[in-house]
């Protein structure tokens, strides 16, 4: 066997490996120059171990020896720059560089040496015996020595314990090399025996520089490994030596066999084989095998980053009530390898109710009282309890009196506790598990971390319900204010007609319009009956809405109030997608506000002209108008009135809401004592639907200037 090709390899391929983890993780000067200098002597020994099989690399092995060295030398000379400097970095450079420059030189002369001896193939003599290129190896041996103890000398107390590991991995390096050229020098030639160790003491080396990196808070690995890479690693190495005894198992079965030995060989080795299949599909083996790993190999027994995330991702991903809750029972029973589990809820807040079940058979009458001594004792405590050790030593649990009907359920082993804000809101009971053998406070605290995690989700998705019935009613409530906000109205309108019948019931033209009244509150108050039905939705009812016509109806449905609302129309065939009986509702209630706020002889005037792209109705009147304060803070807040019991006050916002439906803006300008404008703005439906045609009427254009200057003076 080539004793020096296994040194060698055996240490290039341990600095490689050092050199790469070196390179992971997070990059920090000290770790890059390690890594470099761990490069290099990889290389180095890798160039050794080959020339040791008989290739002629002398000149390349040597000159990478000075480089391994230069490479050390550069880290030792970087560590003691910065320790001398005391945090001047300036200064630190500076003493780096002279540094550099000395070992620089140095190394340049020792490579001249080699180079010098390899080509004339004789040692240079001088003073008597002395061989200057073994001197000059010798010297930076020493030289590596004198600045191990520069920085051991150097480092402040407090900081020696991370650098005195790095000083005993380095200076063992560099004292092995002073025994190896000093016994060279003493005895005119390299002991074969010592060259071939340098391999192996390489390699004894690493321990303490690893200790030193990881004591470093500057130069940490950041390696991790998880516990599925160990488990898979053991399992895979265990089934290796399991693979390598059957197979010496089966040679000597067929040496012994005689005639039959190669069928008894073939059949004892598919057996093995089988039976290796067997254990790996066995999941309490499984079960037992990360429980060894998780003793032996880890100081805690459980991945928490990956437990963590696998239990969130599978509650996360559930969106309804039931499989949530069988997602919870499941994500906790997995954790510790149980089959099996049942969750307990909260009902009422007066007891305790099964309400999901995995792989696990409820007895009928599973109910625990929220005053009974299991409910209690988890909400006061929040232990998680061992079935198996309470039986075993109940004086742990306090006289704790469990349900009877928990003894129906055949292997129930765990009660783990969901906490919500310090109080108990479920429970989850959990089949019999292998991890109970070595069962423990590390398991409690994961189980009850995700007995916390569990309720919240459960309570978030409870309150999600709640709040969507919540929602519904409340939508239903504002559906219902609505209608009977505009069943007010219709009242009104009746009422008007009631209260004049005893005075003008003699005249036809009042019995007409007071027909056409009646005829059209009945036919109004029959959609508002749809509307509440839910029969008709207001999205399927809109249509192309000719504003003008709509104005018109209005002031006509409008004409029993005082004063008379006036329409001018500046254009015409402008249209709009809306629902025709709303948005008349709509601009009807601005009209009837309008009406309210003015005296009988004031003004109010409907007015419709476009604007950009946009259809702009206004309503106008010279009421009692409004402060800024009151249009700011009151006016569209819902049931908020200055009517008192014979207002509702939804009106103003049911007008924003559904302007803003319509993809429209409510406008108001107001001066109390002078007036207000209520103006709405509306997308325009479809250009070839309007055919809008200008309005020029020159009888009106002139009024409507001087109410334009009205309007812009009162929002000045």
């Amino acid at each position: 066997m080539n004793t020096a090709l296994v040194s060698f390899a055996t240490g290039a391929l341990a600095w490689l490996l050092v050199g790469l983890l070196l390179l992971t993780g997070h990059p920090r000067p000290r770790k890059r120059w390690l890594a470099v200098a761990a490069g290099t002597t990889a290389l180095w020994l890798g160039m050794a171990a080959w020339h040791s099989t008989g290739q002629s690399l002398f000149l390349s092995t040597q000159l990478l020896e000075l480089l391994r060295d230069y490479a050390w030398l550069v880290l030792m000379a970087r560590f003691l720059a910065q320790a001398g400097a005391a945090g001047d970095a300036v200064a630190a450079a500076r003493q780096f560089r002279r540094y550099l420059v000395l070992f620089s030189a140095f190394v340049l002369f020792l490579t001249s040496l080699t180079v010098y001896r390899y080509y004339l193939a004789r040692p240079m003599l001088v003073f008597g015996t002395i061989d200057v290129y073994i001197a000059g190896y010798l010297s930076m041996a020493l030289l590596g020595l004198v600045m191990v103890e520069q920085i051991w000398r150097n480092t402040r107390r407090e900081a020696r314990r991370s650098v005195k590991y790095l000083c005993l991995g380095i200076g063992s390096l560099f004292a092995y090399d002073f025994y190896l050229y000093s016994n060279a020098l003493l005895f005119q030639g390299i002991d074969p025996a010592l060259w071939q160790a340098r391999g192996f003491v390489h390699v004894l080396a690493i321990p303490p520089l690893a200790v030193a990196v990881m004591r470093d808070p500057g130069g940490g690995l950041d390696i991790f490994v998880s516990r599925r890479v160990v488990f898979h690693t053991v399992t895979l190495l265990a089934a290796g030596i399991y693979l390598l005894a059957m197979g010496a198992g089966g040679y000597y079965v067929r040496n012994l066999g005689g005639s039959w030995g190669t069928v008894a060989q073939v059949a004892f080795l598919f057996g093995a084989i089988l039976l290796l299949g067997l254990l790996f599909v066995s999941e309490q083996l499984r079960a037992k095998l990360r429980v060894f790993i998780n003793k032996h190999f880890f100081h805690y027994k459980y991945d928490y980053r990956e437990e963590w995330l696998r239990f969130i991702g599978m509650l996360s991903t559930q969106s309804d009530e039931e499989t949530l809750r069988e997602s919870v029972v499941r994500g906790i029973a997995e954790v510790i390898g149980s089959k099996g589990g049942a969750l307990w809820w909260r009902v009422d807040g007066r007891h305790f109710e099964p309400v999901a079940a995995w792989n696990m058979k409820l007895p009928g009458n599973a109910v625990l009282d929220a005053t009974d001594d299991l409910a209690v004792f988890l909400d006061t405590e929040e232990w998680v309890i061992n079935l198996e050790e309470y039986r075993r030593r109940p004086e742990l649990y306090r006289g704790l009196a469990l349900p009877d009907w928990l003894a129906e359920i055949p292997r129930a082993a765990l009660i783990v506790p969901l906490m919500l804000r310090d109080q108990l809101h479920g429970f989850v009971v959990l089949d019999e598990t292998p991890a109970l053998k070595s069962f423990n406070w590390e398991d409690c605290d994961l189980l009850r971390t995700l007995g916390r995690e569990a309720a919240s989700h459960l309570a978030q998705l409870e309150a999600s319900q709640a709040l969507s019935e919540a929602r519904q009613f409340e939508a239903f409530s504002r559906l219902s204010t609505y209608v009977v906000h505009d069943l007010k109205n219709l009242i009104g309108q009746l009422s008007l007609v009631v209260s004049n019948a005893e005075r003008h019931k003699g005249n036809p033209e009042f019995m007409e319009d007071a027909v056409r009244t009646v005829a059209h509150s009945v036919e109004k108050m029959n959609r508002l009956l749809n509307h509440l039905r839910g029969g008709v939705t207001e999205g399927q009812e809109k249509g192309a809405v000719e504003l003008c016509t709509l104005l018109h109806d209005v002031a006509e449905t409008m004409r029993n109030g005082r004063p008379l609302p006036e329409v001018d129309c500046q254009v015409r065939g402008l249209r709009v997608r809306a629902n025709p009986d709303r948005l008349a509702a709509i601009v009807g209630h601005v009209v009837r506000n309008a009406q309210d706020a003015t005296p009988d002889d004031g003004r109010v005037v409907m007015r419709l002209f476009k604007q950009g792209g946009e259809a702009v109705v206004e309503v106008q009147d010279t009421g009692v108008g409004m402060s800024e304060a009151f249009i700011r803070e009151r006016l569209f807040r819902p049931f908020d009135t200055t009517k008192g019991s014979a207002g509702m006050g939804v009106g103003a916002h049911e007008v924003r809401e559904f302007v803003r439906s319509l993809g429209g803006t409510v406008e108001v300008l107001s001066r109390e004592g002078e007036g207000t404008t209520f103006r709405i703005r509306l997308p325009v439906s479809d250009e070839r639907e309007n055919r809008v045609q200008l309005q020029v009427v020159e009888g009106s254009r002139t009024g409507n200037g001087t109410e334009r200057q009205e309007i812009a003076g009162r929002r000045g």
